[in-house]
């Protein structure tokens, strides 16, 4: 067989992912990502949220609402995890909806619709990979014991940096 092959340079946009190389390293942001998100759900002119959950929500399995259209829920909560590859911050908030895929009512809508406005209002964050040499690795671990309401499992959370690159 016979391919060919064409060089287009460094990546700059690729899978949703901005890619941005500067003299400090390596950055990667979803910034078009999120304004397509707000754009579909009709927020690109609402205010926006300094928490990715409300405070002193739990979700639990005993639904109020039932949602008409439960396919958009998914759909925008699987948007959402997608966004977490960059979006650290939102990960346990994005963990916490999916478990509820297959029972959406309207408190968990409610809840996504608050993550996209938290998300309108840190559109700029990102993934910086410096281009030093330092190698520290740095752990951190975290649990909130049975805090589950249906199961009275605990949520545990980590996070691992070599130098100041967040790896895991």
């Amino acid at each position: 067989m016979l391919f060919t092959k064409k060089n287009l340079g460094p990546a700059k946009y690729f899978l949703g992912l901005e890619i941005a190389r500067a003299p400090e390293g390596l950055a990667i942001t979803q910034s078009k990502y999120i304004k397509d998100i707000l754009t579909d759900l009709g927020l690109h002119e609402a205010k926006s949220t300094n928490t990715p959950l409300p405070t002193g929500i739990k979700f639990t399995t005993h639904s109020d609402q039932v949602l008409h259209r439960p396919a958009v829920y998914r759909r925008l909560v699987c948007r959402l995890l997608y966004l977490s590859f960059t979006r650290l911050d939102i990960s346990h908030a994005t963990q916490q909806r999916s478990q509820f895929l297959q029972t959406s009512c309207k408190q968990y809508w409610d809840a996504v619709v608050h993550l996209a406005k938290y998300l309108k209002g840190t559109t700029q964050k990102r993934l910086l990979f410096p281009s030093n040499r330092e190698l520290n690795l740095q752990t951190c671990c975290g649990a909130d014991w049975a805090s589950c309401p249906d199961s009275r499992r605990s949520l545990i959370g980590y996070y691992i940096f070599l130098g100041p690159a967040l790896i895991s």
